[in-house]
């Protein structure tokens, strides 16, 4: 028990500083901050918690779900660097801060980083004998709660430090401020959410037995209602931009409850529709016309609520005409269209530019004279990022959960996966085209390698001399097989057809 020893008087001293965040006293009355710059300790600080509370602890996270055997060295590092972070946050000489609720917050995320590694450190130890084997599977149960809700109490906690760091959100600037970053924040989950559906969540999907748009409908609804009766003070006079937010409440929960009703079939099977996608594109068209009262503030908002539109179109689009209305084009996702990396993207950036539109931010950069351009492509180029590191951590599981997935397909069986393109000969100049992929034969690659004239030819013959194989066999059976010729798929008639010409 020498580990336990050592560990306690370590998290008591960790509490017992977690409790001492002092250092309000030099800011000036009535101030938020004062007049000091952010010296390098504190720059410090703040990159370090950031690259712990937002890169290494999720993704010691998804380590720990795969049960990869890097998953305590990368928590132990990480916890070990916050640690150095936090008290980097006390001992800095730099700018100082009124109370605020970063550093109340920063009291819960530590109690919870504390009773993560103890919880780890316990399964650790491996003790599964008599009274304590009993209880071990809620220790592991508790681990895996608290680390899973680690990335958005960190979230969280990462904004307050933004804000507390300028000093935003206070007085009467309070409640835009909660609207902006609650709403920015529920924009980026959902798009966070999309993309674990469409990569890793196609299974879970089907055992509910339920279609995406009835839990994105029922989400709708939920904030419908929450937004109906908060956006404005009841008994007080009416604002120019309480009606709009109160009616924008009122259409998210109409048009949520007939999504959940439209998502099932006669039959009871899942149905997809569209009504989630056309609140999104309501909703941008909404913000787009958002009067402002800086011209800055004004343009941005245009942009969100376009980014916000094009979101809701794209998902139109992807159901309709990309999957025509089917769950998936892969059981596992594996092999997502294209397209369909666009709506969860345009989801984050929608959210950062919502979150980046305060009233404070904006009169903030318009003294400063940086222009509504500059500032949307700082805010897409964080969006583009937290989407490489959603799609990084979604690919690290993905490996694991489906190994199958990662495994390379040979050319003997790419044509049955779907991976080698069909040719279908031109003329008689030996031209091929690719029937499938839309990517042209001569001069083209296939699974990344250059193929020549030559070997399209050879491979139109193999096909021709399979599909021979085929028909005789059909043929030889005769009345025994009640599959004759004019009974062939769809797929083997446009192979034929190929063949043919």
């Amino acid at each position: 028990m020498s580990v336990q020893r050592y560990l306690l008087p370590l998290v008591a001293f960790i509490a017992t500083q977690a409790f001492a965040h002092g250092g309000h006293e030099e800011v000036p009355e009535g101030e938020a901050v004062s007049g000091e710059p952010i010296d390098t300790t504190l720059w410090l600080h703040m990159i370090l918690m950031t690259a712990t509370f937002g890169i290494m602890f999720p993704f010691g996270m998804v380590l720990g779900i795969i049960r990869s055997r890097w998953h305590v060295p990368v928590q132990v590092v990480a916890t070990v660097v916050a640690v150095l972070a936090y008290f980097m946050g006390h001992m800095h000489k730099g700018r100082q801060f009124a109370k605020n609720i970063h550093a109340s917050f920063a009291n819960i995320l530590m109690l919870m980083l504390i009773v993560q590694v103890a919880l780890g450190v316990y399964l650790k130890l491996h003790l599964e004998k008599g009274f304590q084997g009993r209880i071990r599977r809620y220790f592991v149960i508790a681990h895996g709660v608290v680390g899973k809700a680690m990335p958005v109490v960190s979230w969280a906690q990462i904004l307050f430090g933004g804000i507390t760091a300028n000093g935003f959100c206070r007085d009467d600037h309070l409640g835009q401020c909660l609207a902006h970053f609650i709403m920015g924040s529920a924009f980026i989950a959902y798009g966070i959410v999309m993309t674990i559906l469409l990569l890793v969540g196609q299974f879970w999907l089907r055992r509910s037995g339920r279609s995406q748009e009835f839990f994105d409908s029922l989400i709708i609804a939920i904030w419908g209602c929450i937004n109906t009766f908060t956006e404005h003070r009841w008994g007080q006079p009416w604002v120019h931009n309480d009606l709009q937010h109160t009616t924008m409440g009122i259409v998210w929960w109409c048009a949520g409850l007939l999504g959940m009703w439209l998502s099932r079939k006669r039959n009871g099977r899942p149905k997809r529709n569209l009504i989630p996608a056309i609140v999104i594109l309501l909703t941008g068209y909404a913000m787009s016309a958002h009067p402002q009262t800086l011209m800055l503030s004004t343009m941005v908002h245009t942009v969100f609520g376009y980014t916000l539109m094009a979101a809701g179109a794209a998902r139109i689009i992807e159901i309709s005409f990309v999957l025509r209305d089917r769950p998936t084009l892969s059981p596992d996702g594996s092999d997502p269209h294209s397209f369909q990396y666009l709506p969860p993207f345009l989801l984050y950036a929608s959210g950062f530019l919502f979150m980046g539109a305060t009233e404070e931010q904006m009169a903030l950069l318009s003294n400063a004279g940086i222009t509504h351009v500059s500032y949307v492509l700082i805010l897409y180029s964080v969006a583009f990022i937290l989407f490489l590191f959603v799609n990084i951590l979604l690919h690290v599981y993905a490996i694991h959960a489906f190994p199958d997935s990662a495994t390379v397909t040979t050319n003997t069986h790419a044509e049955e996966d779907g991976f080698m393109p069909k040719l279908r000969r031109e003329d008689s100049s030996s031209s091929y085209t690719v029937v499938n992929d839309g990517f042209p034969a001569n001069g083209s690659t296939i699974n990344g390698h250059p193929r020549s004239r030559a070997e399209a030819q050879q491979i139109q013959d193999a096909e021709a001399f399979e599909l021979q194989g085929l028909i005789s066999e059909d043929e030889h059976e005769g009345s025994n097989n009640p599959r004759t010729r004019k009974e062939v798929s769809d797929d083997e008639e446009e192979s034929l057809v190929g063949v043919s010409r």
